[in-house]
């Protein structure tokens, strides 16, 4: 995968995450999981806009692992909404969670390939 189509479906993924969150239950707790999956899930993106000028390729790896992070607590974040139904169209929260869990997927592979290649450089 290119790059640049990895950071246009980031981009994708925040812009869905933007529309979940403004659609969610405005009480209490739709309130702060809106918050919560707004920053965790729109993060993603800048994080991973970051990586691509890290300083080093342990900078690099590092920001790649905070992306990582980010998609984790997202994903935990979808659970809860999904399961508290905060949030009414389930399509879009599959579409979220199913992104979600390929984003991840992606991104493990990316942080093991450029730990790999930082060890073979040694």
């Amino acid at each position: 995968m290119d790059k640049f189509d990895l950071e246009e479906r980031l981009i994708d993924f925040s812009v869905l995450i933007v529309k979940i969150s403004e659609g969610m239950s405005k009480n209490k707790a739709g309130n702060h999981l809106a918050g919560q999956l707004i920053r965790s899930g729109t993060s993603v993106s800048l994080n991973y806009g970051e990586a691509q000028s890290g300083e080093s390729r342990k900078d690099f790896i590092h920001k790649m692992k905070v992306v990582l992070k980010e998609l984790r607590e997202t994903f935990v974040c979808l659970k809860i909404i999904y399961r508290t139904k905060l949030y009414n169209d389930m399509s879009d929260m599959d579409k979220a969670m199913t992104e979600n869990n390929e984003l991840i997927s992606i991104f493990v592979k990316s942080v093991e390939t450029a730990q790999k290649n930082l060890g073979a450089r040694k």
